[in-house]
């Protein structure tokens, strides 16, 4: 198909044109670059005189593959993706200049395609699990230092028990003992008074008589 610039000059319709190439940190990079261009009116008999009248078809592919090796090797896998902006800027800047000393004008260029390996696919999978496994690790240990900051606390505690109990002892001395005595006391002569088998006898007597029921 032929479409009409805007200087009113013909140029053929846009180019779709796909390329495989390698980033930076070596992973492998399918990008496929759309191209809307026209060749200089000044310059068109020379051009289908040494090129042909399919200049684009000779041209824009091996110039597109050029440019595009060039730029994205200087970036990483992921780069190409978070600074997609910087790239393509780069892309159409780069094309431009290339493009314009075969006589052809670019009038839009953009990447409608972007994909990666399967070993990048891989690499983003693993680096998933490795960070899932520090997170996992990160827990154990955080987790692990929290029961023995609490062991240390219990053990604490206990000992604070321990020697606030040795204190009130020391306070109070005998006393709390014979009180102990006297709560023991009370309690056996509770269960003998409630036996059948036995009385008590006046204190003079000293002893107790087992009466038959």
């Amino acid at each position: 198909a032929v479409v009409s610039t805007q200087s009113g000059h013909y140029g053929r319709g846009p180019r779709s044109v796909p390329v495989t190439t390698g980033s930076k940190d070596l992973q492998t990079v399918n990008l496929t670059l759309r191209i809307l261009f026209h060749p200089d009116p000044t310059l068109l008999p020379s051009i289908y005189t040494n090129i042909g009248m399919d200049y684009d078809e000779r041209i824009l592919p091996s110039i597109v593959d050029e440019v595009l090796k060039s730029v994205v090797a200087k970036y990483d896998a992921s780069e190409l993706i978070t600074q997609r902006d910087a790239v393509s800027n780069s892309v159409a800047d780069d094309l431009t200049r290339r493009a314009e000393t075969f006589g052809i004008f670019l009038d839009d260029i953009s990447i409608t395609h972007l994909s990666f390996g399967a070993e990048f696919a891989r690499a983003v999978e693993s680096k998933q699990v490795a960070q899932q496994e520090a997170e996992r690790s990160r827990y154990y240990v955080e987790k692990a230092e929290f029961e023995k900051a609490a062991t240390i606390m219990s053990a604490e505690g206990d000992a604070e028990a321990a020697k606030m109990l040795s204190k009130a002892f020391d306070k109070v001395g005998d006393s709390l003992i014979e009180l102990r005595k006297m709560e023991a006391a009370e309690e056996i002569a509770a269960n003998l008074a409630g036996s059948r088998n036995v009385v008590y006898l006046p204190k003079d007597k000293g002893m107790l008589l087992n009466l038959p029921a």
